[in-house]
């Protein structure tokens, strides 16, 4: 099996194009939507998600609150789907969903939820034949396209940038919109990039770091969580800020670290922690350096700090998928896992 025989691979592949189309199919949605959110003027943002979609509501949480100053919290769809805990004054507040299927039962009640509870309703899916896409007051579709293989990998980067659109236009930051156009051909850029060092590191791995931090904390999250479903890697996601606590203490000689640093302020503790690191004798791999002691991953520079983490995934997502196919696994169909999880 080549790499382009699997479903992984053609998918994630595809992640370039997609962000181009939906970019432009979207444009006056996106636009209507940032104006409606101006005047409404939220007082909350509240994210419901599950798996890597609830990894990209990690992405937004920050892109929201750094650029638009909205205090951002996730909802645990269980509280309404299992304790039955109806939720309470939410006029004034952003509910927004962020799915692939749109047919989680738990998101289907959470955002019955919400509206009773006052929210405006924002579900960003790429059915749009789905439940989710139908109950929202607003429907922005991914436009990703039928996605097969059971690893998340365009429609996780579609929904990067579908919140990276909804925070340009609701901040009317022209920058960011010049950036999220030409955002489609650095992708497709990234995907190409060489981070095979890294998975010839991991070819005998049985654990690993993933070390991110404000914008690229979710996308750690993200690729830890693809490591785990398609190579059964042991992989942990930690913010640069709290690995020094007790996690730390597992770091011998020869343990793997990835650290995937923002492109902004955020960025300024990784180098001593890449430091420290490489003086406990890990093997450290860093996108966004270079940085002491640690084997660089390449990255283009100069990107806004918004799409860079969308690069960055990209760039791991060919990697990982090279990774399972050499750990003798098949990346399409990972054992016990479906592609639709509907939880209750």
């Amino acid at each position: 099996m080549n790499h382009s025989s699997t479903l992984m691979w053609s998918e994630a592949h595809e992640a370039g194009q997609v962000v181009r189309r939906q970019y432009q199919e979207n444009k006056v949605l996106m636009r209507d939507l940032g104006a409606r959110l101006r005047a409404q003027r939220p007082r909350l943002v509240l994210t419901c998600a599950r798996g890597s979609s609830d990894h990209a509501a990690g992405f937004a949480k920050y892109a929201i609150e750094t650029r638009l100053g909205v205090l951002v919290a996730s909802h645990a769809p269980s509280t309404s789907s299992i304790f039955g805990k109806p939720l309470s004054d939410l006029d004034g507040a952003l509910f927004v969903v962020i799915s692939q299927s749109g047919k989680s039962p738990d998101i289907l009640t959470s955002i019955a939820f919400a509206k009773e509870a006052g929210a405006f309703v924002v579900a960003m899916v790429n059915d749009a034949s789905s439940p989710a896409a139908k109950a929202a007051d607003v429907f922005v579709p991914l436009y990703a396209g039928p996605e097969l293989a059971v690893a998340a990998t365009k429609s996780y980067i579609a929904s990067l940038s579908a919140i990276v659109h909804l925070v340009a236009e609701w901040s009317e930051d022209t920058g960011l919109l010049a950036a999220l156009e030409g955002a489609g051909d650095h992708i497709s850029d990234a995907f190409a990039r060489d981070w095979s060092k890294l998975g010839d590191a991991l070819l005998q791995a049985k654990s690993l770091f993933v070390i991110g931090r404000g914008l690229t904390f979710g996308i750690a999250h993200e690729m830890a969580l693809k490591l785990k479903e398609t190579s059964a890697l042991h992989a942990e996601a930690f913010s640069a800020a709290e690995v020094r606590h007790g996690p730390m203490a597992i770091v011998e000689a020869g343990f793997p670290v990835i650290m995937i640093a923002p492109m902004d302020e955020a960025a300024a503790s990784f180098p001593a922690l890449s430091e420290e690191f490489s003086a406990r004798h890990a093997r450290v791999f860093a996108s966004g350096g270079p940085f002491p002691g640690a084997i660089d991953l390449p990255t283009q520079a100069g990107l806004h700090p918004l799409i860079a983490p969308l690069c960055q995934v990209s760039s791991f997502y060919a990697c990982a998928e090279a990774l399972a196919r050499a750990r003798g696994r098949n990346p399409d169909a990972p054992p016990w896992l479906n592609k639709v999880t509907e939880t209750q």
